[in-house]
């Protein structure tokens, strides 16, 4: 006998004709927790508070675009019969690797144009992209998406896992039918939890600029490699390969060698906690305070 499970709503509330989904709602909320906690860096590291301001403005929509695009490339047979579902953002289908795509080259134009760092500004970046990723995984759980092979409800509950998680994981999944299945979005999100505590650790080493990004492309395309590899909604490269291991793999091995290149060759001279405004160092502190002193003397 097949049990009676009421998945949660995908719909966070309805205003009249508008409806919120939580898929939507949650990834803006991880927007948002990113742009606060960027501009809040982006101060300590003596860049004008409106910077990310300004560079959201282009980079979120651009983003959301890519990311979209990307997803509908690998899977045009979906909408082939039905093209205006491919504006059916609120349903799923945003793929991070096409967002960053996006996101990066905007960057790149927008740090050209003020004439700041690229890589500082990536680097305050990453452990802002990172948490939001973590937080929109949670808006895949609301559409029952991304989630792995089948499993028993046993499995689940010696995980440890709430009630809510559980029961939610309970999908009717076109190939294996109504079961339990792996949380993987769970997985992902906490590994990215992980790794945004350890961004925020290596601020502290102060590597050298750049290196804070290139350690969240490496954290994150080696979870998602391992991850991608339990999922069941991959998008393929032909019949066999899977698009996110691939580009994780290219991603690491890319990340490594640049780091690398850069170091050799001198390309990573400055780094991360250099120009830091004066008035936020300690030994600057006290000199003003001296010469504040003799002024009055």
């Amino acid at each position: 006998m097949e049990e009676t499970i009421q998945p949660l709503s995908r719909i966070a509330l309805e205003l009249g004709p508008i409806t919120v989904y939580w898929y939507g709602l949650l990834i803006g909320l991880g927007v948002v927790i990113g742009y606060i906690l960027a501009t809040r860096e982006t101060e300590r590291r003596g860049l004008p508070k409106d910077t990310f301001a300004d560079l959201l403005i282009w980079a979120l929509p651009i983003a959301i675009i890519s990311a979209r695009l990307y997803y509908v490339i690998f899977r045009w047979e979906h909408y082939a019969d039905n093209p205006i579902k491919v504006f059916a953002i609120w349903e799923g289908g945003l793929a991070i690797h096409g967002g960053l795509i996006g996101g990066v080259v905007t960057a790149y134009i927008f740090a050209k144009k003020r004439g700041i760092s690229l890589w500082k500004l990536l680097d305050i970046a990453a452990p802002s992209i990172i948490i939001a990723q973590a937080i929109g995984r949670w808006g895949n759980f609301m559409n029952q998406e991304v989630y792995g092979g089948p499993v028993t409800r046993e499995f689940l509950e010696r995980l440890m896992l709430p009630e809510f998680i559980i029961n939610q994981m309970y999908i009717n999944d076109p190939q294996f039918g109504l079961s339990y299945y792996q949380p993987t979005f769970l997985y992902e999100s906490v590994w990215n939890i992980l790794g945004f505590v350890l961004l925020l650790w290596l601020r502290r080493v102060n590597l050298k600029q750049g290196e804070i990004f290139l350690s969240y492309v490496i954290w994150y395309s080696v979870g998602r490699f391992f991850i991608e590899g339990m999922r069941l909604d991959n998008l393929m490269i032909g019949d066999i390969l899977r698009a996110a291991q691939i580009v994780s793999i290219l991603l690491i091995v890319g990340a490594i060698i640049l780091w690398i290149y850069r170091r050799k060759t001198g390309l990573a001279a400055r780094n991360y906690l250099d120009d830091e405004p004066a008035a936020q160092t300690p030994s600057s502190h006290t000199k003003s305070k001296k010469t504040k002193k003799k002024k009055k003397k």
